[in-house]
């Protein structure tokens, strides 16, 4: 019974399985009849599109209003190379700086009396600054003046109607050692004669010879003391001239002209020699201090005009000349400073202002220019469309500077070309034409940059 019942469920799967793949077969016959039909239906009309567009018996060929429209000319507005001037110039970038500043500091040591100056304040050459007291530099003065006195009348001279010693033959001191000696010589002579005579002891003889001696001896001694005494002239004129400047040095002046930007002392504050009390700076001309590539360093000369702007007046552009120029190169960088003298009389400009700006170095004549319209750049790459008999040839160029809308060309065309201007994107190599004008704006840019 057992054997039956398995032989039956073993019929029964085996009936399952041929119904399933005969339900399988029959699916895949109908998937492709369907793709079939569909595609002889997609090839059916695409047939009968293309005869729609044919064109009637004695038409011209590819008919006037279905694709062959397409192979209409493209219309461009056409342009030609131009030679223009283009003025050169380097781009600079720099820092505004004081042409001079100057730390005055006091040469004396004193109380200060007054501070005459705030911040910012203008000042000329020589204005006094700072006041010290001077009582105890009047009190040096006076007496270095006493004591050049004293050597003025020990001279002979008073310092107002006669200035100058007179020769040391005419000082009183110096004569009466001159008397002294003749006298003495005379009396030696004197001496001598009576003693040849045999009228005159050999003492007497002995003590006119020895004074002869001492009053030579004076004599030079006198002619010493003159000439220090001139040494020591000099030496205290000059110490009553150091004194008098010690005296004006107690008013502090201004060494330059500017504004001051430091004020570094106060009323009633003792200071020694060679302190600081005020920071000056000249703020006409400033200069602008920049470095330039190596690669101009025979174009960028002194003298050259230079035109730049500083972020606080933006809509502003200052003039200035090239003053100074390195002659060596930075081996880090690759440049060379420079400096540009700013006249500042206006006083628009401060130190430490950032200025950008070009330095026009020559003027370029008959260089060749197209419109920019008429230039294509993709990824990098520069063309220009050369028309030639109604067709298109694309030509790579070399880009220079920009003067207005025109693009100075460096290398790829001759200069007698004409130029596709107009609806670049629809242009490619063999696509014809038709001209229907000339760009004006080519023309109404040319000139001078």
């Amino acid at each position: 019974m057992h054997k039956s019942i398995g032989r039956s469920r073993v019929r029964k799967f085996r009936d399952l399985k041929v119904t399933m793949k005969s339900t399988f077969t029959k699916r895949a016959c109908q998937r492709r009849i369907w793709f079939s039909t569909g595609f002889l239906t997609l090839l059916a009309v695409f047939a009968a599109g293309c005869g729609s567009g044919s064109a009637p018996a004695g038409g011209p060929p590819g008919g006037l209003g279905g694709r062959g429209a397409a192979a209409q000319a493209v219309q461009v507005e056409a342009t030609t190379p131009q030679k223009i001037s283009i003025q050169r110039e380097v781009e600079l970038a720099g820092s505004l700086i004081s042409s001079d500043q100057a730390r005055v500091s006091s040469e004396v040591a004193g109380m200060v009396r007054r501070v005459l100056v705030e911040l910012g304040q203008e000042v000329a050459v020589g204005q006094v600054v700072v006041e010290l007291d001077t009582r105890e530099l009047e009190l040096s003065l006076q007496r270095a003046e006493s004591q050049l006195r004293q050597t003025e009348a020990q001279l002979g001279i008073d310092g107002i109607k006669v200035k100058e010693p007179p020769a040391d033959d005419q000082i009183s001191s110096v004569r009466l050692a001159i008397a002294n000696r003749d006298d003495a010589v005379a009396q030696l002579r004197r001496a001598e004669r009576l003693r040849q005579q045999n009228l005159l002891p050999q003492a007497d003889l002995d003590t006119a010879e020895t004074r002869v001696k001492v009053t030579e001896a004076n004599y030079r001694t006198s002619l010493e003391t003159v000439q220090s005494l001139k040494a020591t002239l000099q030496d205290r004129r000059h110490a009553v001239e150091q004194a008098q400047k010690k005296l004006s040095d107690a008013n502090i002046r201004a060494s330059i002209s500017g504004q001051i930007s430091e004020r570094l002392v106060n009323q009633g504050e003792f200071i020694r020699e060679n302190t600081p009390v005020v920071s000056i700076v000249k703020l006409d001309p400033l200069k602008l201090q920049t470095s330039v590539q190596e690669r101009y360093a025979s174009i960028v000369n002194p003298g050259l005009p230079v035109e730049f702007s500083v972020e606080s007046s933006p809509d502003r552009t200052f003039s200035a000349r090239v003053a100074f120029v390195s002659p060596a190169v930075d081996a880090a960088t690759r440049t060379f400073p420079i400096e540009v003298l700013v006249d500042n009389g206006h006083r628009l400009l401060k130190p430490g202002f950032f200025a950008k700006g070009v330095i026009y170095t020559h003027l370029d004549e008959g260089v060749l220019a197209i419109p920019e319209d008429a230039i294509s750049t993709l990824a990098g790459v520069s063309n220009v469309y050369v028309i030639e008999s109604g067709k298109i040839r694309r030509q790579p160029v070399t880009l220079g500077v920009r003067a207005g809308k025109l693009v100075e060309i460096l290398g790829g065309l001759n200069g007698n070309e004409q130029l596709a201007a107009s609806n670049l994107t629809a242009l490619a190599e063999g696509v014809s034409v038709s001209v229907i004008g000339a760009l004006q704006s080519s023309i109404e840019q040319g000139g001078e940059l």
